[in-house]
């Protein structure tokens, strides 16, 4: 079995390519889904949010997504100790979840991919990239915020020319590179080694 990590800034189109993926019919994790289930559902990680940002990123016993949001974008400091509470049990899962697979290519969904140690757990690595404005204007239209708070999340993600020196493919979903025939060639490509 061979582990490939899809990874990108946010609003690349990670989630483009592991739609393109599934269509396929392999087995895609994404992280940032099953971290959300985590963080609802888990009793261990349930107890550290509470105990390291506080009961006021509860309402009604419920999570807060934008309430801890705001508490992490913008510190790093506090991002890390999120990501120190959550990283560890998504490995968990994920580790769990790939040894119930049968496919010879599964992929990992991240765009903390290299910033989490998340490479570790993958034999290869494709970045999705895009440009600037783009992913900016993508995020903004998505999440409903402005561009203040686009920039503050990029910033706290590797830059893309990082990301491009440890990856093995680089996939470009600016709308105009066609991603169904850049998915398709770098899986023959995966499935000759």
């Amino acid at each position: 079995m061979t582990i490939v990590g899809i990874t990108g800034g946010i609003g690349s189109g990670k989630s483009v390519i592991s739609n393109i993926l599934s269509t396929m019919e392999y087995p895609v994790y994404d992280s940032d889904a099953e971290a959300k289930k985590i963080m609802h559902s888990d009793v261990h990680v349930i107890k550290e949010l509470r105990r390291t940002f506080g009961d006021n990123i509860f309402i009604d016993g419920q999570l807060n997504k934008q309430r801890l949001a705001r508490e992490v974008f913008f510190s790093s400091e506090r991002l890390l100790a999120l990501n120190g509470i959550v990283h560890p049990t998504v490995k968990k899962n994920f580790r769990l979840w790939t040894s119930q697979q049968s496919s010879a290519l599964v992929f990992l969904e991240t765009a903390i991919l290299f910033e989490s140690g998340f490479e570790c757990e993958t034999d290869k690595v494709v970045l999705v990239t895009a440009p600037l404005e783009e992913r900016i204007a993508r995020v903004m239209h998505r999440d409903h915020c402005d561009r203040e708070q686009v920039m503050q999340r990029i910033a706290q993600q590797w830059t893309e020319e990082a990301k491009a020196e440890k990856s093995d493919f680089i996939i470009v979903n600016d709308g105009i590179h066609a991603t169904i025939s850049q998915t398709e060639k770098i899986i023959a490509q995966l499935t000759l080694s």
